[in-house]
């Protein structure tokens, strides 16, 4: 089971699903947007990362220092890929789908809909055990929007595949990286760890 939504720090909540951003929009709308430092609260990001992701155009800057919904969901989609993509990678992924980050006349999908639509898949990817392309493929093809030209639809198709296979690559990671974290522990209660330095 996932740890927490993903993209956030937030703790999974098992009313994630088809609209995960749900859960997440009533601490952005209560206030009109969230400060930098809710910000880094809801991604478990420092605020320098989210600084310096705006100042290289890849998220909206924010309003009367307030983030709204459109700079929050892109950086959880940034977040979520960080873990295994490279940044200039993801952007390059955002673009394809999305654009110019400020215009949305340019939108294949909206991204708050992409988040969504990547939650979705990744849960079921998790829950289904569902780790080859073809079966994730098959996932993604479920859940695109209807009435899309096949272009566009064929381009969405690709990118979200690749960031469900980035999304569980990183899930991954982080499991041995805490495995490797216990294991490191371990091996310096028994000494093992001065014993192979020494070698």
């Amino acid at each position: 089971m996932l740890p927490y939504l993903p993209g956030t720090a937030i703790p999974f909540d098992s009313r994630a699903g088809r609209d995960t951003y749900a859960l997440i929009s009533p601490i952005i709308t209560a206030t009109g947007g969230v400060s930098l430092s809710q910000l880094s609260q809801i991604t478990g990001l420092e605020g320098t990362t989210i600084q310096n992701w705006i100042k290289r155009g890849w998220v909206t800057p924010s309003v009367n220092k307030k983030y709204g919904e459109r700079s929050v969901v892109r950086i959880l989609l940034i977040n979520i890929m960080r873990g295994t993509l490279r940044l200039e990678d993801i952007t390059k992924l955002m673009m394809i789908v999305n654009g110019d980050v400020i215009r949305m006349d340019d939108d294949i999908l909206h991204d708050t809909e992409l988040y969504n639509l990547l939650c979705t898949v990744i849960y079921e990817a998790e829950n289904g055990r569902l780790w080859s392309g073809d079966e994730i493929r098959d996932r993604v093809n479920a859940h695109l929007p209807e009435g899309l030209p096949k272009r566009e639809r064929n381009v969405l198709e690709n990118v979200v595949l690749i960031m469900v296979q980035s999304a569980i690559s990183g899930y991954f990671r982080q499991l041995a990286e805490s495995e490797f974290d216990e294991l490191e522990f371990y091996a310096d209660e028994v000494g093992i760890a001065g014993h192979v330095a020494e070698e």
